[in-house]
C-alpha cells in the first residue's frame, strides 16, 4: 500500500492546513448532528401529539447510552490507530480498527438483546405509562431493537476512518446519514406522508444510520489496498497490548460520557423545583449553547489524529505548534461568540418562543452559559490531547473533577446562594478551574519530550 499521501497530511504539510484540513469537516458534521438530534423532536412536535412527543423525550436515554460505546470503542480505537501510526507499527494499526469495529458491532448487538429481555421494565424505567407505553415502544422498536448497531457502527466508523487523516470521508459518512434523517423524518411522520408519529422517526433514524453504514463500507471496499481501516475477521484478536491501549482511552471517554447525562439530568431536576417555565427556559438556553459547544468539540476531536501521530512519533515541535495554534484559532471564535451571545441573549430565546417569562428566564441562563465557553473550549482541547496521546488517568480524572468534584456541587451551593439563576453558572465554575488545571498537565506532557531535538530517540510512549 502507497502510504505517502496519507504519512504526508501527519508529517509535512503545514500545521494550520492539517489542522484545517482535519478539523473543518469534523466542525461540520457536528453542526448536522445538532440539526440530526433536533430532528425527530421538531418533527414530531408539529403533530400536537402529547403522547408522540413523550415518546421521543422518554426513549432519548437509552439513545445518548449509545454514546458511551461509541466512545469506548471510536476514540479508543481511532487513537491507539493514530498512535500506531506515528511509530510506524502498521500491524497494530489494522488490528486496532479490527479490535473497535467488531467490538462494536458486538455490543450493537448485545445492547439490543438485553433491550429485548428487558423491554417492559425498562419501559418502566423510561418513565412510560399505560398512555405513552405504546408509542414509545414503537419509538424504540426501530432505534434500539433493531437501531442500536448501525446507530454505533456508523459513527465508530467515522472515528476510524478519521484517524487514518480521511476527515473529510468521515464527516461525509456522517452527515449522510444526518440529513438523509432530516428529509425523511417529515414524510415518515406527518399527516401528509406515511403518519406513522413516533414510530415513523424511529424508522427514518434507523435507515439513516445503514445508509451511513454502507457509505463507510462502500468507502472501505473501493479503498481496498490502500486504507489502514481493517475490517478482515483474522485481524481480529484479543491480544493484551491492543485490548489495554484501546480500553485505556476508551473507558474514560465512555465514563465522560455517562457524566454528561448525569450532570444534564441533575440540573434538570433543579430547575424542575421552579416550575415549567424555568424548565423550558433552561431547555431552550441549552439547545442555544449546544452550537458553540459542538463546535468547539468537533474541532479537539479533529485534531486528533494528527496529536496521536506527532506524539508517538516524538516530534515535540509539531504537536506543540499543533497545540497551539488550535487553541489561539478556537479561542479567538469562541470569544466572539461568547460575546455575541451574552449581547443577544433575549432576541436568540425569543426566537424560539414568545412567551416574555420564558425569554427573561432564557437570557439569563444564556449569559451565565456562555460566559463559560472560552474555558469549556479549552477543557475540551485538553481532553482531546489526552485521549490522543493515550492518557486515560488524565482523561478520566478530568472527567471525575468535571462533574463530580466540580459542577454538581457548585450546582447545589449555587442553587443555594442564587435559587435558579446560579445553576447558570455552575459550568462557568468548573470549566476554569479545569482550564488552569489544564495547562499544568499540559506542560508536564510537553517536559517528558526531549528537548534538543525535533524528533526523540525512541517513540514518546516508550519515554512515558
Amino acid at each position: 500500500m502507497d502510504n505517502s499521501k496519507k504519512i504526508a497530511l501527519f508529517e509535512q504539510t503545514p500545521v494550520p492546513k492539517a489542522v484545517a484540513t482535519l478539523a473543518v469537516p469534523t466542525v461540520l458534521s457536528s453542526l448536522v448532528m445538532v440539526l440530526y438530534n433536533l430532528a425527530d423532536t421538531y418533527f414530531v412536535g408539529m403533530l400536537n401529539d402529547p403522547i408522540q412527543n413523550a415518546a421521543v423525550t422518554l426513549a432519548a436515554p437509552v439513545l445518548l447510552a449509545f454514546n458511551a460505546v461509541n466512545n469506548l470503542f471510536g476514540i479508543g480505537s481511532s487513537s491507539m490507530m493514530s498512535r500506531a501510526l506515528g511509530r510506524k507499527d502498521y500491524d497494530t494499526v489494522y488490528r486496532s480498527s479490527a479490535f473497535g469495529f467488531y467490538c462494536s458491532i458486538f455490543c450493537g448487538v448485545l445492547f439490543s438483546f438485553f433491550c429485548f429481555v428487558f423491554y417492559q421494565p425498562l419501559l418502566s424505567l423510561l418513565g412510560a405509562d399505560a398512555a405513552t407505553s405504546a408509542a414509545t415502544s414503537d419509538y424504540m422498536k426501530w432505534t434500539v431493537l433493531f437501531g442500536a448497531t448501525p446507530a454505533i457502527l456508523n459513527v465508530v466508523l467515522a472515528y476510524l476512518v478519521r484517524a487514518e487523516g480521511s476527515a473529510l470521508h468521515a464527516s461525509l459518512g456522517t452527515m449522510s446519514g444526518c440529513l438523509l434523517n432530516i428529509v425523511l423524518d417529515p414524510i415518515f411522520i406527518l399527516p401528509w406522508g406515511l403518519n406513522m408519529g413516533a414510530a415513523g422517526a424511529g424508522f427514518a433514524t434507523f435507515l439513516s444510520n445503514c445508509v451511513a453504514c454502507c457509505y463507510f463500507f462502500i468507502l472501505l471496499l473501493c479503498r481496498r489496498g490502500n486504507t489502514f481501516v481493517c475490517i478482515r475477521p483474522g485481524m481480529f484478536r484479543f491480544q493484551r497490548h491492543i485490548m489495554i491501549g484501546v480500553l485505556s482511552v476508551g473507558i474514560p471517554a465512555s465514563i465522560q460520557n455517562l457524566l454528561n447525562v448525569t450532570g444534564m439530568t441533575v440540573l434538570n431536576n433543579f430547575t424542575a423545583a421552579f416550575g415549567a417555565d424555568a424548565v423550558a427556559a433552561m431547555g431552550i438556553a441549552q439547545k442555544i449553547n449546544m452550537v458553540p459547544m459542538q463546535i468547539s468539540m468537533g474541532l479537539s476531536q479533529g485534531i486528533m489524529p494528527l496529536v496521536s501521530y506527532s506524539y508517538a512519533s516524538g516530534n515535540r515541535q509539531r504537536l506543540k505548534h499543533t497545540l497551539f495554534f488550535t487553541t489561539k484559532a478556537a479561542m479567538a471564535f469562541i470569544v466572539v461568540v461568547a460575546v455575541g451571545y451574552f449581547l443577544g441573549a433575549e432576541g436568540m430565546t425569543r426566537l424560539f418562543i414568545q412567551n416574555d417569562n420564558i425569554v427573561f428566564y432564557g437570557a439569563s441562563f444564556l449569559r451565565g452559559f456562555c460566559l463559560g465557553l472560552p474555558f469549556l473550549c479549552m477543557d475540551f482541547i485538553a481532553v482531546a490531547i489526552f485521549q490522543a496521546c493515550g492518557m486515560g488517568k488524565e482523561s478520566l480524572l478530568f472527567a471525575i473533577l468535571r462533574k463530580i468534584v466540580l459542577e454538581i456541587p457548585a450546582l447545589i451551593v449555587l442553587n443555594q446562594l442564587f435559587p435558579l439563576y446560579g445553576l447558570a453558572y455552575a459550568q462557568l465554575t468548573a470549566e476554569l478551574i479545569l482550564s488552569v488545571l489544564a495547562v499544568f498537565v499540559l506542560i508536564r506532557l510537553f517536559r517528558k519530550f526531549p528537548q534538543n531535538s525535533i524528533y526523540g530517540s525512541g517513540t514518546a510512549e516508550k519515554q512515558r
